[in-house]
């Protein structure tokens, strides 16, 4: 029931996925048929099992075509953010000892810079006709045999963590000893805590080379449902996309409900939701007010999920569940939890620590056992970094990532508490709350505002901002000085390169 291959003998003229904005479709008949060409493509060129392709591509049809042959071709395939630096891109490429880069002829004045720091025996395709220097994606694929590989078997993503704190990290599963087509671990995991079936309409609102949106389409896809990938968010279209399409699963982040929320009233409202049954997020923390203000509008339909692209353990919570334990991010679904001190020894129940997971997935980061040693303790459990503490029924809140915890005068302060009050201020679209230097204290707290309305910046909306801090939160968390920035780097994912923000004040 899980390979594409028996959904398009059942309904071989079913969509498998369309593209939202261009309309462009891919029935399960054509995508089994191109996934087919695919692996048999990749290994005419010599990938053999186990071997890495790198994919920079925009979303499009191409994307899952390709990402489809891989999964059947028993190879790695790295999807790469197209908001990298060349030099971050080219660093992937090497590192995953790709042998062949596909490239989105969009992306072609990119691939001219990172081909010149790319090894020789790197093979460059690009997707767009006769563009001169490159490979044709589209000619290698259309001399290729639409019947299976002779050696099919399951191949796996290897993607790379955002780079939010530093060098992006490959994060490596080992391949399953199995042909491809059968449940795989994330299918398993996937498929019952959200209800996805063949009967599922999907909305993928984010770019496809990041985990969450490429692993969710592809379950659903393999679960025979249908999925509309939108090229680019927008608040407005993708609520029309959930009214067209009778959407009833969508994935979100917690910055895009900001933005739906920031829609006039009588915009957002008017467009009919009833469709949607299941609406997830993840990614980041999101602040209780704007969760209770999406329930409120869609109803008890909003599921939570926290896991990593490690994907070590998982955690989930339902509406019903989250309505009785506010700013959690549920139990765990997969693995077992635990809270750690810096040297790895567990807490007692309701004390802050390092979240550890055990009896998960096993993974490794790629080419970096020093990293993969650091994400253990002594026990074998593994973490991602992130700060958090669990209730007596074994709900996890999480506080923040360790990497961006402020250490002012000895006191720990969390800038995602402090991300959570400002992003409820009416003038606020986007925030982040980092440490700078102070000679005193070592650090002090910095907002870094993205206002609605440019024009607000300046001396009286810090003021106003400064104290509406004051007055839900302690002083020793409210921020010394706040900056304005017309547009925050963060990931299309909603993840933000917090980092970039606070290289600018040391």
């Amino acid at each position: 029931m899980l390979y594409p291959l028996n959904h398009s003998a059942a309904d071989p003229h079913k969509p498998a996925f369309q593209i939202l904005e261009t309309g462009e479709q891919v029935t399960f008949g054509e995508l089994d048929k191109k996934a087919n060409q695919v692996a048999q493509c990749i290994r005419g060129l010599g990938v053999k099992k186990s071997q890495h392709v790198a994919l920079l591509m925009v979303n499009d049809k191409d994307f899952l075509e390709a990402c489809f042959g891989m999964d059947r071709a028993g190879v790695y395939y790295t999807t790469i953010s197209t908001r990298l630096t060349v030099d971050e891109i080219a660093y992937i490429v090497c590192d995953c000892a790709a042998r062949v880069l596909i490239v989105s002829s969009e992306l072609v004045s990119i691939a001219e810079r990172l081909v010149k720091l790319l090894p020789k025996n790197v093979q460059v395709f690009s997707t767009g006709p006769g563009l001169v220097g490159y490979l044709s994606w589209q000619d290698a694929l259309i001399k290729q045999s639409t019947l299976a590989i002779s050696d099919g078997s399951q191949g796996l993503d290897m993607l790379y963590s955002s780079g939010t704190t530093g060098r992006p990290k490959g994060v490596k599963w080992p391949l399953p000893e199995q042909p491809p087509g059968l449940p795989t671990m994330l299918v398993n995991l996937l498929a019952p805590l959200f209800n996805y079936s063949d009967q599922t309409r999907y909305l993928s609102p984010a770019p496809l080379y990041h985990a969450a949106p490429l692993r969710h389409c592809m379950t659903v896809i393999k679960l025979g449902g249908t999925v509309w990938i939108m090229q680019s968010f927008d608040a407005l279209r993708a609520l029309e996309a959930i009214e067209k399409h009778s959407i009833t699963h969508a994935q979100w982040v917690p910055t895009m409900f900001v933005r739906l929320l920031k829609l006039p009233v009588e915009i957002r409202t008017r467009v009919d939701t009833s469709s949607l049954k299941v609406a997830l997020h993840a990614a980041a923390p999101c602040p209780v007010d704007i969760k209770e203000k999406m329930i409120e509008w869609w109803g008890a339909i909003i599921h939570e999920y926290y896991a990593g692209t490690e994907n070590n353990g998982f955690c989930s919570i339902t509406p019903g569940e989250w309505l009785q334990h506010k700013g959690s991010v549920g139990r765990a679904s997969q693995g077992v939890l635990h809270i750690c001190d810096e040297e790895g020894v567990e807490l007692p129940v309701g004390q802050a620590g390092l979240v550890y997971f055990s009896q998960g997935p096993v993974f490794s980061y790629h080419n970096d056992p020093v990293r993969t040693a650091e994400s253990r303790n002594a026990q074998g459990w593994t973490t991602l970094g992130d700060i958090g503490r669990i209730d007596e029924q074994g709900y996890l809140y999480l506080l923040d990532r360790r990497a961006f915890m402020i250490i002012s005068g000895g006191v720990n302060i969390f800038p995602q508490e402090i991300e959570n009050i400002l992003i409820g201020h009416p003038k606020v679209m986007d925030v982040a709350v980092v440490g700078v230097p102070n000679e005193d204290l070592g650090e002090e707290v910095k907002a870094v505002v993205q206002p609605v309305d440019a024009s607000d910046s300046g001396a009286d909306l810090e003021a106003e901002l400064m104290a509406y801090c004051r007055e839900n939160l302690a002083a020793f968390k409210c921020p010394r000085s706040i900056d304005f920035d017309s547009n925050l780097p963060r990931h299309p994912t909603g993840k933000l390169y917090k980092k970039l923000v606070k290289d600018r004040y040391w």
